[in-house]
């Protein structure tokens, strides 16, 4: 069962659907998503949108804050690329009906209600409520909806892209041969049939991959697909070690993955351990407002050091009236679990949060496999580094979607339509119905243990040699298994988290540093001398 577009997008979060609406003014656009539309990393996130809108501000101060986060492994010219382009994708967001926070009736830029995170110098957090990435997402899914040249399909879960081989002439001598994207096969998980999405561009536009940990701030949808995918497809990875935990996720027995946004820190919320004391001026002179790798290893170590479950975050100092306003969602769930935040400290601990590595692109979003692009949480496009900033993820989203767009739209013209022709259908001879569901269970529990043990916020030489040992093991019986039964939804998932898990340890291994997300008790701080580069990976093909 085969499906024809110009474009295939993989991904429903902010980068997948800004891109959709752009292409489709160029083409037919299909969209592929494992669950529902609204399902995505987007629509999770808290904070806002860092994007210089205030006469106090400056691009150069926006530019300084995300590279000393980075922490020397940023690429300056990518970064002058999205913290300029910041004002101009916020513009377009408001003209397409998105409704931030304003300290007035006015629309104007300078208008905006800022807030302020770890890291920044500035207010410059441009936000709606403490909701921005829902809101964001409503409007851009209002659009995609309603837009003739896009069609949706929702509960298709990607199983592997489409590559074929083109061969490059210099005269009529054949110099080399190129991989080149033509779709992907993915399955319907409602019918279980695996369907062939054939496109002349495709964008992985995936997320994060938070589910490779026992503890995340992510959504259950969060299993590292896009990285997974393009990897096995002989695409360039990178910087997979540099895995940002967010220092404060809700500690409850009843709670699941729920973020207590930076924010909170950022308005004057303190972080205390369980005598009531502050902690954050021993580790940073920034104190609660220093760097997401800062706190979460200050966390950490508190944690180890005392024998707690948990720190706690108190911000009872703010007026109450203020907290309800300012944190709405935040303080309505906190409530839900018997946590009154305008009077109770708030139980918190580290959590994974987001990969600053991924499948490496240029300016454009392209990776090196020809006609095959990748935004958002899925890239490594040279932002980050070794340490995002916060609230720099969605703006980076948007300013590649955008880039990735005008790109694609060019590239689409110069497209041999011989080259989407006869692929074959999924091939699932030989194969039957799984009877060992526990197989996949179980590997999947091991392996977000092994992670979340041996390779989480703090590592060592040691912890990571016994991942590595395991992960070998745990994948040589995920692949006997894969090939043997019909493919699900789950077993897919299954073997994108354990293929990004195997990558996370070899970056970890393979950086002999302590630097930004990545520290190993080995080594207590950064080398310049031999370790301001990235970390990359990269393999052919293989079926």
């Amino acid at each position: 069962m085969q499906y024809k577009s110009d474009f295939l997008v993989i991904g429903t979060g902010v980068a997948g659907l800004s891109f959709a609406l752009k292409a489709s003014k160029f083409g037919t656009v299909a969209i592929i998503t494992k669950k529902k539309i609204m399902d995505s990393n987007t629509a999770f996130a808290q904070g806002g949108i860092a994007s210089v809108s205030s006469t106090i501000d400056s691009f150069d101060l926006h530019i300084k804050d995300t590279l000393d986060a980075g922490d020397g492994l940023c690429n300056r010219e990518v970064v002058e690329i999205v913290v300029k382009a910041g004002p101009e994708r916020i513009k377009e967001l408001i003209d397409l009906g998105v409704q931030f926070n304003m300290k007035g009736p006015s629309k104007d830029s300078l208008n905006f209600d800022l807030g302020r995170e770890g890291g920044h110098s500035e207010k410059r957090i441009i936000h709606a409520e403490d909701m921005t990435g829902i809101e964001v997402e409503r409007a851009l899914v209002e659009h995609v909806k309603n837009n003739p040249n896009i069609t949706i399909y929702e509960n298709h879960i990607a199983i592997d892209l489409i590559i074929c081989s083109t061969r490059m002439k210099r005269g009529s001598i054949i110099t080399n041969y190129e991989d080149l994207c033509v779709g992907a096969y993915v399955l319907a998980s409602e019918t279980n049939i695996v369907k062939t999405f054939c496109a002349k561009i495709t964008l992985l536009a995936t997320g994060g991959a938070g589910k490779v940990y026992l503890y995340t701030s992510n959504p259950d949808i969060a299993t590292g697909d896009g990285i997974a995918m393009a990897y096995r497809a002989g695409a360039t990875v990178a910087n997979l070690e540099f895995v940002q935990f967010h220092p404060t996720c809700l500690y409850h027995p009843d709670a699941k993955n729920f973020l207590i946004s930076e924010a909170v820190r950022g308005e004057g919320g303190v972080l205390v351990n369980s005598s009531g004391e502050p902690f954050m001026a021993k580790y940073d002179p920034k104190k609660d407002l220093a760097c997401r790798d800062v706190v979460a290893r200050a966390i950490d170590t508190e944690l180890k050091k005392r024998g707690d479950e948990s720190v706690f975050l108190d911000i009872s100092s703010k007026n109450s009236d203020f907290i309800k306003k300012r944190f709405p969602n935040i303080h309505e769930n906190c409530l839900k679990f018997g946590i009154d935040m305008t009077k109770d400290p708030i139980p918190v601990v580290p959590a994974a949060h987001y990969m600053c590595g991924g499948v490496v692109t240029d300016i454009f979003g392209r990776t090196n496999i020809q006609r095959l692009y990748a935004v958002g949480e899925t890239a490594c496009t040279g932002l980050h580094g070794a340490n995002r900033l916060a609230s720099n993820s969605l703006l980076e989203a948007l300013v590649y979607a955008n880039t990735s767009a005008k790109q694609a739209s060019e590239e689409i013209n110069f497209f041999d339509n011989k080259a989407i022709q006869d692929i074959p259908d999924w091939d699932e001879l030989g194969t039957t119905d799984s009877d060992e569901v526990i197989v996949v269970s179980h590997n999947w529990d091991e392996i977000r243990r092994l992670m979340w043990n041996y390779v989480g916020i703090v590592r060592s030489n040691k912890r990571l040699e016994r991942a590595m040992r395991r992960i070998e093991i745990i994948q040589s019986e995920i692949k006997e298994y894969y090939w043997d039964f019909k493919v699900t939804a789950d077993l897919i998932e299954l073997r994108n988290i354990a293929m990004v898990a195997e990558l996370i340890i070899k970056c970890a291994i393979h950086r002999k540093e302590s630097r930004g997300l990545h520290f190993n008790l080995e080594y207590n701080s950064r080398d310049d001398s031999r370790w301001l580069k990235d970390t990359i990976l990269r393999r052919p093909f293989v079926a």
